[in-house]
């Protein structure tokens, strides 16, 4: 079985900078994709429509070229596997037990969400092909209500315990200093609080 994660990058992804708001989307970016790439029997992958970000993935990295305002369903239909998941580019402290437990889910559903705590989803997972009645969006308020309400079948969409994205600058509090990880979202905003 193959399975592809993929982190999302939208330039709207840097709203939340407290500084030059490249650097703090490259440093959120990195975080989010160093996070994933170190997942054992996954292939990660970059979908981005912010272009120039290659100098911070690893070498053989795929990178998908969206819009800004790309649908998750078309970029779940750019990606050859199994099953893939897409995660947030702006949840740079996540931890990786959470996209385990999205594709464990998959076990007994179509698609699964990782919730995000202020509205909208974390990541999502999905058995490819990709569902046809599902349309999907990170941003959505409620999405595990909007995808049950367009499933044809209750037990299709699951959940895993929530987390939080980087969305404004209120958020930069929620990031977890006790986790590992997110080195450089560390950095860029030790610099800006000097």
């Amino acid at each position: 079985m193959t399975r592809v994660v993929a982190v999302l990058v939208r330039q709207s992804m840097a709203n939340a900078a407290p500084g030059d708001p490249r650097e703090f989307l490259e440093a959120i970016v990195e975080d989010t994709y160093e996070m994933v790439a170190g997942l054992e029997l996954v292939t990660p992958v970059l979908a981005t429509s912010v272009p120039d970000l290659d100098h911070l993935l690893w070498p053989g990295t795929d990178i998908i070229a969206i819009k800004e305002h790309t649908p998750l369903k078309d970029i779940f239909a750019a990606i050859n596997a199994d099953q893939a998941a897409i995660v947030s580019g702006d949840a740079p402290d996540l931890p990786p037990l959470l996209i385990g437990k999205l594709f464990r889910e998959l076990g007994r559903a179509e698609l699964t969400v990782c919730p995000s705590e202020d509205g909208g989803a974390v990541a999502m997972a999905a058995k490819l092909p990709f569902p046809g009645w599902a349309d999907p969006d990170l941003d959505a308020q409620d999405p595990v209500k909007e995808l049950r309400a367009q499933a044809p079948g209750r037990r299709m969409v699951a959940t895993t315990p929530g987390w939080h994205r980087v969305r404004t600058s209120a958020d930069l509090d929620r990031l977890d200093p006790g986790l590992e990880g997110w080195e450089n979202t560390r950095a860029v905003l030790g610099a800006t609080a000097r």
